[in-house]
């Protein structure tokens, strides 16, 4: 399995690409993109030698069913997937890609039934947003024994280390000023 630790960068538009490639980080996780793009900016990760996520959910004018994962798989070639989706996720394990269930906390309800299926599907990781709630990070890794990624509000060097100190083993952010803590 691969090992996400560390703060992740999530790259929201195109002007921060070349940056990311000439970094040390390991892994870019691209988050809106279009599908007309996606092959060619893959491999130039991949040149760049990273390792390359995709938020399959976003990807403009991709359907995520078999065949969307076929066209993935086997012409896209990335190394993992995120989706909110337990039939997205289930695809991609199949496909012996990486996977992050993004999970919203939106209530107590919200919590308890996206545990419940990711139970049934156990994703490599779980990608909680908004990942500034330690114990519920903490709550979530309890029940599942899933690593935990802290995403969504992490908008200063302390939103990291309360990430930190409920447990998250990485930290995903598209604020690039912070990509480098």
């Amino acid at each position: 399995m691969h090992e996400l630790n560390g703060v992740l960068p999530v790259l929201r538009n195109m002007k921060e690409f070349e940056r990311l490639l000439d970094s040390d980080h390991e892994y870019i996780i691209f988050l809106e993109i279009r599908l007309a793009q996606l092959k060619q900016l893959v491999q130039a990760a991949k040149k760049a030698k990273k390792k390359v996520i995709l938020h399959v959910d976003l990807i403009q004018g991709l359907k995520t069913d078999a065949y969307g994962f076929e066209y993935l798989v086997r012409e896209v070639k990335p190394d993992g997937i995120v989706s909110t989706r337990s039939n997205v996720i289930a695809l991609a394990k199949k496909n012996n890609l990486l996977t992050i269930q993004r999970l919203f906390l939106l209530d107590s309800q919200a919590l308890e039934h996206n545990i419940k299926l990711i139970n049934q599907v156990t994703p490599d990781y779980i990608e909680i947003l908004p990942g500034i709630i330690p114990s519920v990070i903490k709550e979530v890794f309890d029940k599942t024994g899933i690593p935990v990624i802290a995403g969504g509000l992490i908008r200063t060097k302390e939103d990291i280390q309360l990430a930190y100190d409920g447990g998250a083993k990485a930290i995903s952010t598209s604020q690039p000023e912070l990509w480098e803590i």
